[in-house]
């Protein structure tokens, strides 16, 4: 993703697990957030439901990354709140798509 982005222009901020995601999103406030769903300690469905539980973060919209593509899966990342989900492998088209859908874009 990195590579695909900073090309671009983009600053690309990254975590270990969700937990270091919430302090990155605090601190950094990123127009986008992307989530693995299998992260440790907490895993991107539930970095994803408190992000949107929480009135400063609500709107910062967030794409669920996966290698899991079940319909289970799917459904279980709009409950959480997610406005988008990709499966892996990532391609350039689909990221760069869930950007412009989702991210008000300055020039």
């Amino acid at each position: 993703m990195q590579r695909i982005l900073h090309p671009r222009g983009a600053v690309v901020l990254t975590a270990a697990d969700g937990f270091a995601a919430l302090c990155v999103v605090e601190r950094q406030r990123p127009d986008i957030i992307f989530l693995d769903l299998m992260m440790p300690r907490l895993d991107g469905y539930q970095t994803c439901a408190l992000l949107k539980r929480h009135e400063n973060f609500s709107r910062i919209p967030v794409v669920m990354l996966s290698s899991k593509d079940g319909v289970f899966d799917r459904a279980r990342g709009r409950m959480a709140g997610s406005e988008l989900y990709l499966s892996k492998p990532i391609t350039r088209d689909g990221l760069l798509g869930a950007i412009e859908a989702h991210v008000e874009l300055t020039q």
